[in-house]
């Protein structure tokens, strides 16, 4: 598969998953779900801050902040998300948008393809609702950082 598309970190993740076999990957991407950091203080203290993916079986959260360089110009999107430690399928998915994407500027981001999470070949060893909570996610990450962007113009 075509990893060209993606920026390095997620590109790596997406080669990591394709090179095991399907329940290895779940595997992996339970260890995805134990990495995702928890929100900081001043997001924890103010869950409206936070939007729900309505789509995802669990109640997951996320925000977006965009970090600006010395210029004042757009330069880092940071990722934040919220979901219950008893929904690892969840959280994994989080894990790994973060850990592919936190960091990298908005183009970047705008730029991953829309089916990349069935990239990762776990559409035989999960269901096809959680897997739409994946892609659900990746879009809400897009959606808010395209408007951050339009913000700008």
């Amino acid at each position: 598969m075509n990893t060209q598309a993606l920026p390095a970190a997620l590109a790596e993740i997406v080669d990591d998953f394709q090179a095991l076999a399907e329940p290895e990957r779940l595997q992996l991407l339970l260890e995805f779900s134990q990495g995702l950091p928890e929100l900081p203080d001043r997001l924890k203290d103010h869950p409206e801050l936070l939007e729900q993916v309505v789509e995802c079986q669990s109640p997951l959260f996320l925000t977006i902040e965009v970090e600006k360089n010395d210029a004042g110009a757009a330069n880092a999107v940071r990722l934040y998300f919220k979901a219950p430690q008893e929904a690892p399928t969840t959280r994994g998915f989080a894990g790994v948008l973060h850990e592919g994407l936190d960091g990298l500027s908005a183009a970047e981001i705008l730029a991953v393809p829309d089916d990349m999470p069935e990239q990762l070949g776990l559409t035989r060893a999960i269901t096809p609702l959680r897997m739409r909570g994946m892609t659900a996610m990746l879009g809400r990450i897009k959606r808010k950082v395209a408007a951050t962007q339009q913000l700008e113009a």
